[in-house]
């Protein structure tokens, strides 16, 4: 009877407005990145409709909002495709498949740190294997991704650390400990954002940052409001009109910066040429130096804000603890070599090995997450050479700078109002020095400040001495505060930045300079032969130079690897349990020795000719003749194994050695006290005989790829299968 109460009761019940629930859910579409009504140019290739436009196209939309808004409403739960087909209209259910695939495959549901997602990460890999390089947001999403999706994986970190350009660092003495993020420390729209779901998966609150941004002249007097309310005023219609300028100008406009135009129209207009207007105009440049990581002289006028349509709306964040607490998230359980620099990524149709100083990673692809400024300065060597298009896109997108001094204090003199302010300077060519404060006060654990260094003086700033930068902003800070009364003590700990300088970056962020366009964002994306992806901040041309846009890529390329292995049509390769060793590698490689006399055998460094270049000898201690006709038919006494010693030696030393007279025994007295070398045991070789090794495979299995089974173990000679 109570069931058919109930049942009466919800036959009663207000149907839903089916309209309005559409609306919410392409909202919640649109937040992440998808188009209200239409198709991405990502589901377009990806085939998820038959015909593109009409009823089944509007269709699919619906239910691919659908799938994203049930999974937004819970990112701690596994979404399956028999639960999306449970609220889906019958109409419906056929496009399920295609719009929950794609959003698996790149994404955009299921993704992250929460429980339900570590467990859908299979027990053993079952698929290709990859090597990522670079443990930064765009390597540690698409190593998590591709784990999920069963592929065998390796991270090489050149840091002791996870993060990249992300850095969280400890700050304590005086009984005050805080957490600075000394790189990437703003989350930046917080609807759809994929690294608000990681906050809420580890149950994070995020602090919004108020809006209030108090800014003081030089001398550490207030700005007047109605002013500084002036001269912004002023300013966004100097970029409004510098916005039409460019659409009257055309292809013009390619060749022309933003700073250029907007010092020619503030002449134009009569703007700020009161000395104190000038320095209020100038911090606002300062500013958007600091949004771009450039200087305006360099930044293309009209492309450079080529990603606002796609910025994430809602409010900027911080992360209580720093950024670090999501990194440290992302990193566990994820395979990473950390303290490996890599120099050089090969890469053919047998696979690719990724090159450090010390060991050489193998695998069937790879994907290289280092950031634009590492690729600018050509510090990792690609064979065969990039395409010409991809290193022309590098060369035309800008990387800039942005330097912090975060102070440590022993009490918050600044009170708790407050999360940001700035300050003025006299100078234009100045106008970035400690031009905004961050106070991480209320989110740091302790009483951290932290001041942005932005434009021409970032770049300075990376000669500045430590202590005359300390100096100089903790000048500014008393010329604030001093005058109120308020006492601004010596700070427990500083820190200087000099990304400028770190040789694993060389810079903070992508930006669109003079001559580039969003198109070199997607070229930097592409990936070459097959083999070898790319990801980070400087290869989205939707979310450059963000936290956010490197997570995202890197959830991209971990889809368009998947895609690719099944595209391949090669069955999934279960690892082998009795993985090749390293001496049968040796072995492999001397069946074909360069040289070859007695009981020894040498192989040369197949990259140089030089008669000084190193070669890979191998001495074999034993018996190696065979039994001859006429030969006692007795049961030979069962022998021991033949040794193999190998040792270095260059081309010409080779063959010095083959030339000398006496047999073996002549030959190893003449090896040991004429070279003066020391035979070893195959892991004895170290980093220059791994080198050869792996040069060796890969210069074979170029020429017969078949040969490549990429499977080989050893101290330095790393294999992902």
């Amino acid at each position: 009877m109570f069931e058919k109460q109930l049942g009466a009761l919800r036959k009663k019940k207000r149907p839903v407005d089916v309209d309005k629930e559409v609306d919410v859910e392409a909202m919640i579409g649109a937040a992440i990145g998808f188009p209200r009504e239409s198709l991405t140019e990502e589901e377009i290739e990806a085939g998820v409709v038959a015909t593109l436009g009409g009823e089944e196209q509007a269709n699919y939309v619906i239910v691919r909002n659908h799938i994203l808004a049930r999974w937004r409403d819970n990112v701690n739960a596994w979404l399956s495709e028999q639960r999306v087909m449970e609220s889906i209209r019958s109409q419906h259910k056929s496009l399920v498949s295609a719009a929950y695939t794609f959003l698996l495959s790149y994404g955009y549901i299921n993704f992250g740190v929460a429980p339900a997602m570590r467990a859908a990460i299979p027990a053993e890999a079952t698929r290709c294997s990859v090597v990522i390089v670079g443990a930064g947001l765009a390597g540690l999403a698409a190593a998590r991704q591709l784990r999920a999706f069963g592929h065998k994986v390796v991270v090489v970190e050149g840091r002791h650390r996870p993060g990249g350009r992300v850095y969280t660092k400890r700050m304590e003495g005086g009984g005050q400990v805080a957490a600075a993020d000394l790189g990437g420390s703003v989350v930046t729209g917080m609807h759809g954002n994929p690294l608000g779901v990681i906050a809420r998966q580890l149950g994070l609150p995020l602090h919004k940052i108020r809006d209030k941004c108090p800014l003081y002249q030089p001398g550490g007097a207030p700005v007047n409001e109605d002013a500084d309310l002036k001269v912004e005023g002023q300013f966004n219609k100097l970029l409004d009109l510098a916005s039409k300028w460019r659409e009257e100008m055309d292809k013009v406009s390619d060749s022309i910066a933003l700073g250029t135009t907007l010092e020619h129209l503030r002449h134009q207009g009569d703007v700020a040429r009161d000395p104190q207007e000038r320095q209020l105009f100038d911090w606002h440049l300062a500013n958007l130096e600091y949004a771009n990581a450039g200087l305006l002289s360099n930044l293309s006028l009209a492309y450079w804000d080529q990603d606002d349509p796609y910025e994430m709306g809602g409010d900027h964040c911080f992360v209580p603890g720093g950024n670090v607490r999501l990194v440290a998230a992302l990193a566990e359980d994820v395979p990473v070599f950390y303290g490996k620099t890599v120099h050089t990524i090969r890469y053919g149709s047998s696979g690719v090995q990724v090159l450090t100083a010390d060991q050489i990673f193998e695998a069937d692809m790879a994907l290289c997450t280092v950031p634009l400024g590492v690729l600018k300065k050509r510090s990792v060597t690609f064979e065969p050479e990039l395409p010409p298009r991809k290193y022309e896109a590098v060369d035309r997108l800008g990387f800039g700078l942005l330097n912090k001094v975060a102070m440590l204090f022993p009490v918050a003199f600044w009170g708790s109002e407050l999360d940001t302010f700035g300050q003025l300077t006299d100078t234009p060519a100045r106008r970035g020095e400690f031009f905004l404060f961050y106070s991480y006060a209320a989110v740091s654990g302790g009483p951290l400040l932290i001041a942005l260094v932005a434009g021409e003086a970032a770049i300075n700033f990376e000669r500045m001495p430590p202590l005359e930068a300390i100096q100089r902003v903790l000048g500014v800070l008393r010329g604030i505060y001093q005058p109120r009364g308020v006492v601004v003590p010596d700070p427990i700990q500083t820190v200087c930045t000099r990304w400028g300088s770190d040789p694993l970056c060389f810079g903070s962020y992508s930006n669109v300079a003079v001559g580039a366009s969003g198109e070199d964002y997607d070229i930097l994306a592409e990936s070459v032969g097959g083999r070898l992806f790319f990801a980070g901040e400087a290869t989205t041309r939707r979310y450059p130079a963000t936290m956010h846009g490197a997570f995202l890529s890197g959830l991209r390329e971990a889809g368009n690897i998947a895609a690719q292995a099944a595209a391949r049509g090669s069955p999934a390769q279960v690892p082998r349990k009795d993985i090749q060793s390293y001496a049968t590698v040796l072995s492999d490689i001397f069946r074909e020795p360069d040289v070859d006399f007695g009981n020894f055998a040498v192989v040369y460094d197949p990259s140089s000719q030089d008669p000084s270049s190193c070669a890979l000898l191998r001495v074999v201690i034993g018996n190696k003749t065979k039994a001859r006709p006429g030969d006692s038919t007795e049961q030979p006494k069962p022998q021991p194994p033949p040794l193999h010693l190998y040792t270095m030696i260059t081309r010409q030393q080779a063959l010095e050695l083959r030339e000398v007279r006496g047999g073996d025994k002549k030959r190893l007295l003449y090896l040991c006290s004429r070279v003066g070398v020391k035979l070893v045991g195959r892991r004895g070789l170290g980093s220059r005989g791994d080198a050869i090794i792996a040069a060796l495979k890969w210069s074979r299995s170029t020429k017969d790829p078949a040969a490549a089974q990429v499977q080989v173990l050893g101290d330095a000679l790393v294999s992902c299968d």
